[in-house]
């Protein structure tokens, strides 16, 4: 059987998209290759190397008829760019390593970002008989330029010019975006390109009439609590007066959102801090909607909560702006407000009527992502290009 390595900075036990879109490309492919993980040590969003992974400097392992070969790394959530840096760096570093010691295959897909981490595993594999995929999930340094982590100085042309060197070493780009592809397509005609949406593989769940004890609008926000996603200034702008806003998750801005909520005691947020996916899935259908926001509009980004969300059957709230509007209109997932502009947000909120959203409501936007976001048919069709 033909063989596939993918090389990742993130794969389950870790938590969020990235996880777990690999981890389901993964699933997809080893019905018909024999595919090897590469990651680090799990350590992420906590920044701290999992307990039952401690002490360790590598780790083989088998799961689910998949090899995960997991590297040492310097785990870290600090907000310093520098030590971010170094943890980049530790990785790569544990990859050049792994490269000389071991044999790679000819066909390898490759993570990106942290573009450094993705620069290092085309820089030292890129060979004309060997075939690499870039898998594409946001635009860096583009994206660090639109959240503020970057300035655009030599460090960030730096950063360009790696880019650019990935696309133009590669045979392959998957896009989870069309505006990833586009931009791009800008850059290099060179690779194939594929748009490869980041569909969750969830089992089909029945809606469940779930009777509601508060006339208040119940709101979710599940996922990541980085700065992209700027669930502190939600905190601060979200007009409380007839909903409950109900958190989980963690990441960067954890501690800052537990302390808000501590000193605003009487508003009704609440941090239910971070679950399991089984568990969470059942924890959110006791909810109205679920909102899926970013700080700032990224270029390029479209977040797989639309996605996973849609199929459990939630009506979905999107402030994020980009190419996500246009997948919330076009399967009639929900609403749309703005990206950035809170007063707007506010004034959607309540416009919505809780009596509306209901068992029927539910149920057609399940219907509709079960429909259109088919994870099985982007493989086949993905596996037709590689």
């Amino acid at each position: 059987m033909e063989e596939f390595m993918i090389i990742t900075s993130y794969y389950p036990p870790e938590i969020g998209a990235a996880s777990n879109r690999i981890y389901h490309l993964a699933d997809g492919l080893k019905k018909d290759f024999k595919v090897r993980i590469v990651t680090p040590l799990p350590n992420y969003p906590t920044g701290k190397i999992f307990p039952e992974y401690r002490g360790k400097k590598k780790l083989v392992t088998q799961n689910e008829g998949i090899e995960i070969n997991r590297l040492w790394i310097y785990a870290s959530k600090s907000k310093n760019k520098f030590v971010r840096l170094f943890a980049m760096l530790s990785y790569s570093t544990s990859l050049i390593w792994f490269f000389t010691w071991n044999k790679i295959p000819n066909k390898v897909i490759i993570q990106s970002p942290p573009l450094l981490v993705a620069f290092t595993a085309v820089f030292f594999l890129k060979s004309k008989k060997r075939r690499l995929i870039l898998n594409v999930s946001d635009l860096w340094p583009s994206a660090g330029f639109e959240l503020g982590a970057l300035k655009k100085n030599f460090g960030y042309s730096v950063l360009k010019k790696m880019e650019s060197f990935n696309y133009n070493s590669t045979d392959v780009i998957l896009g989870q975006s069309n505006e990833i592809l586009e931009h791009v397509n800008k850059i290099t005609s060179k690779p194939e390109l594929f748009l490869y949406r980041n569909f969750p593989e969830i089992e089909k769940q029945d809606i469940v009439k779930t009777p509601s004890n508060s006339n208040k609008l119940k709101i979710v926000y599940a996922g990541l609590l980085g700065v992209a996603q700027g669930i502190l200034q939600l905190c601060k702008e979200l007009d409380l007066q007839n909903i409950e806003f109900h958190i989980y998750g963690s990441g960067a801005e954890e501690n800052d959102i537990v302390s808000f909520i501590n000193s605003n005691k009487a508003s009704s947020i609440f941090f239910h801090g971070k679950v399991n996916r089984t568990v969470l899935h059942n924890e959110l259908r006791k909810y109205d909607i679920a909102i899926i926001p970013l700080l700032n509009r990224i270029y390029g980004s479209v977040p797989s909560k639309i996605f996973e969300f849609a199929k459990l059957g939630l009506p979905l709230l999107y402030f994020g702006g980009g190419e996500g509007e246009t997948i919330i209109k076009n399967n009639n997932l929900g609403w749309i407000a703005e990206a950035g502009n809170y007063k707007q947000l506010n004034s959607i909120i309540n416009s919505i009527n809780k009596s509306n959203l209901t068992f029927e409501k539910r149920k057609l936007i399940q219907n509709n992502a079960y429909r259109n976001f088919n994870l099985k048919a982007q493989i086949d069709d993905l596996k037709k290009l590689l």
